[in-house]
């Protein structure tokens, strides 16, 4: 057996375990154990990434209980995709925290280390109520980083958080429950085999199910109209802790993909989510868009443009086909390191406006004005989708697969375009505000080197800037990603074997 597919999870795990056993050692200890766990996470995802594109799936029957009655992981392309841009994001985050912000609570290290095993393990199970249970590990380690330097306005928004997603959990419960109480398993493979051979009885309960898992993941992903607690939290997260929630919406997103070509993707009920997707995607990017233009607070614009980038993720999964999907895992891993970086150069820039903090008001000059408005420049072309950086090239595969859909075509067209004028104009307008309509005759405030603070999110800039450079092999594999996913029966194949259809 190999033990490959294992190691994503153990690895954060064992250091949150070993973190919360030394809790009382120095915090330089700490920060150099977390920093190795996490550069060890991401030299095994890319490993397993490569394992799997140029070999089968890799499966993992933990006991060496085999699938239906075990439970099992499954590395597939997607996975392990997921996998690699999650450490990646989960490195840089931590080494901005680094520069202090680990400081503000208790426990952050152990927090932030479970809530990459919860994370890891969502992608990487092939069994539904393990999905629900590294739900719920990643959730309880993202209640304690909201609060992390607590706070009354994180309070506040850690309590819709908690209460939401609790909602959601027990929605997910009754999926869950519905579907095992139906065809008597819960192995994600098997169910997309009794869901395919459905009688006509099982069909409804079938069909209760699936929409009830569709609700808990757009709950996760902040779909318009469940997307109401995301703003509020993003904003009020310290940066690390926000630019690692980035992600969080991404999974969201995993689930639906999971759920529409794998489990419903086939049989009788594979329109499951036809009638539903593709519009909420689009009010998810044209309300994210309003949200954009109405922000008074620089960090609360960029949680709006992490709805923004929800919509169109999910608006390129709903387009469906190879073209469709390939373009929202190319644009996936743009709108994460885009997004989180974005999140880290608003902490800097707030940091050195004193009381005024990330309003859009003027104050005085900043002292490293050129550095912080050049970064903020590059951001913002980079998720507004301006050539020729990565963002353009996800949302020009959109485009290009919206043109093998006529009837939405138009609509796909004008939102996405339209989205993307507006997002231009209200950053225009947030960097002029910020950066240089300033008091001449003052300086802001000065909180020591400069240049060692931006390096993390330099780093997730030129993640990007390498997403562009290497579009072409990069849309390979998404490529290659969304051919294996339009063919559930090699998923099935590999977790089943011979008992599979």
């Amino acid at each position: 057996m190999n033990h490959l597919v294992i190691a994503p999870i153990l690895l954060p795990l064992v250091a949150g375990i070993v973190l919360l056993l030394l809790r009382r050692t120095p915090l330089p200890f700490q920060r150099g154990l977390s920093l190795i766990a996490l550069l060890a996470q991401v030299g095994v995802a890319l490993h397993l990434l490569q394992s799997v594109l140029e070999g089968p799936l890799r499966v993992y029957a933990l006991g060496n209980w085999q699938a239906p009655f075990g439970i099992v992981l499954v590395a597939d392309p997607l996975a392990a995709w997921m996998v690699l841009i999650t450490a990646l994001l989960a490195l840089f985050a931590l080494l901005y925290a680094l520069r202090g912000g680990d400081q503000a609570g208790r426990h952050f290290h152990v927090l932030f280390q479970l809530q990459l095993f919860g994370l890891q393990g969502a992608f990487l199970t092939g069994d539904l109520f393990n999905l629900f249970v590294f739900f719920e590990i990643l959730l309880l380690a993202s209640y304690g980083l909201l609060l992390h330097g607590s706070g009354p306005r994180r309070s506040r928004a850690g309590l819709h958080f908690v209460v939401l997603n609790l909602a959601g959990s027990s929605l997910f419960l009754f999926a869950v429950g519905t579907l095992y109480g139906t065809f008597g398993t819960l192995n994600m493979a098997d169910l997309a085999v009794h869901i395919s051979r459905a009688s006509a009885d099982q069909q409804s309960l079938a069909r209760l199910a699936g929409l009830l898992l569709f609700g808990v993941f757009a709950l996760k992903a902040a779909v318009v109209p469940l997307h109401l607690w995301l703003p509020a939290a993003y904003a009020a997260a310290t940066a690390p802790v926000a630019a690692l929630f980035v992600i969080m919406t991404k999974v969201g997103a995993y689930g639906i993909l999971r759920l529409d070509v794998l489990l419903y993707g086939d049989g009788a009920l594979s329109d499951l989510l036809d009638a539903w997707l593709l519009p909420l995607a689009l009010l998810t990017l044209g309300l994210g868009t309003l949200g954009v233009m109405a922000s008074t607070e620089l960090r609360r614009q960029i949680a709006w443009l992490v709805v923004i980038s929800v919509g169109t993720l999910l608006t390129a999964f709903a387009l469906g086909g190879v073209n469709g999907i390939a373009a929202g895992l190319y644009y996936l891993p743009h709108t994460t390191f885009a997004g989180a970086a974005f999140f880290l150069l608003a902490d800097s820039l707030a940091r050195r406006r004193g009381e005024h903090d990330d309003h859009f008001v003027p104050h005085a000059r900043l002292a490293d004005r050129r550095l912080l408005g050049g970064l903020f420049f590059i951001v913002a072309i980079l998720v507004a989708g301006l050539p020729p950086l990565s963002g353009f090239i996800g949302k020009f595969l959109i485009l290009r697969a919206a043109l093998d859909t006529p009837d939405a075509t138009a609509w796909v067209l004008a939102i996405v375009l339209g989205g993307s004028l507006l997002t231009i104009v209200a950053l225009a307008r947030s960097g002029s505000l910020i950066l240089y309509r300033s008091h001449p005759a003052e300086h802001g405030t000065a909180t020591g080197q400069l240049w060692p603070e931006l390096l993390p999110a330099t780093g997730l800039i030129l993640l990007c800037l390498g997403l562009m450079i290497a579009a072409g092999p990069i849309d390979g594999i998404t490529r290659l990603i969304a051919e294996q996913l339009m063919q559930p029966e090699i998923y099935i194949q590999a977790v089943l074997g011979g008992t599979g259809r």
